[in-house]
């Protein structure tokens, strides 16, 4: 569980370091020596070419790794004295995850799909249930609900996943090339919807290769060879709602 306190950044990366055959001669290192600091309620993307540590740093971020030195501070605690089961929980209860690939279950139907972080938490069988019709109505998917994922198209799978990430309500939004599968209009059209759980509170990190892409968060930081070469904030005003903001 995260004992944050109030006065806490959201997210403190303090001189974090992912090294992969450290000592080696063919040592990597992915994170090279990272500071940054993010704020509740930031829409921050994190963009960088292939190879540039974009992919370690969500997953760092993320709680799916830690780091190999320096310190990760979610809510004021340190990620790395928690327990893999603490990690599993925070990533489960404060972290909504939206892949490229959407990493849904083919076996299971929209809605069973929607439903699994909800079993994981253990929440009550009716109210998971509402919830992740909420979170469906959200996204305009309440006639597919029975529908399995190789009967959507990309556009409706992604939707799905985007339910998934939340109908736990999570405070933090992490995003993964969440365009990167779909055609432009659909791809404008999931990060509409990101903008709009911004603008409702949540913090939205989006990792992408796209400088466009990136272009349309509030704050850029860019990785090169895994090191921070640009955080800047930007004025972002294009947010329209399409289709009553669901994507």
């Amino acid at each position: 569980m995260i004992r944050g306190d109030n006065m806490a950044h959201l997210v403190e990366l303090i001189d974090v370091y992912k090294i992969y055959g450290e000592g080696l001669e063919s040592e990597v290192r992915a994170l090279d020596g990272v500071s940054l600091t993010i704020e509740r309620g930031e829409f921050v993307a994190v963009v960088g070419q292939s190879g540039s540590g974009k992919s370690t740093m969500m997953n760092v971020l993320g709680c799916l790794d830690i780091p190999t030195r320096g310190d990760y501070l979610l809510d004021g605690t340190d990620v790395r004295e928690l327990s893999d089961r603490q990690l599993s929980r925070i990533r489960n209860k404060q972290i909504g995850f939206i892949f490229q690939q959407y990493n849904l279950i083919q076996s299971l139907t929209v809605l069973e799909n929607v439903e699994l972080p909800l079993i994981y938490q253990g929440i009550d069988p009716i109210d998971r249930r509402d919830m992740a019709l909420e979170a469906l109505e959200r996204v305009g998917l309440s006639e597919r609900i029975k529908h399995h994922p190789a009967e959507m198209s990309g556009g409706q799978q992604q939707r799905a996943a985007i339910a998934r990430a939340i109908a736990t309500h999570p405070p933090i939004i992490m995003a993964d090339e969440p365009t990167g599968a779909l055609d432009s209009h659909t791809g404008l059209e999931v990060l509409a919807f990101l903008q709009q759980l911004n603008n409702e509170g949540s913090t939205v990190i989006l990792i992408t290769h796209d400088n466009g892409i990136a272009a349309t968060a509030r704050r850029v930081v860019r990785l090169t060879d895994g090191r921070i070469v640009e955080d800047r904030p930007q004025d972002v005003d294009w947010y329209a709602p399409v289709n009553g903001g669901k994507p």
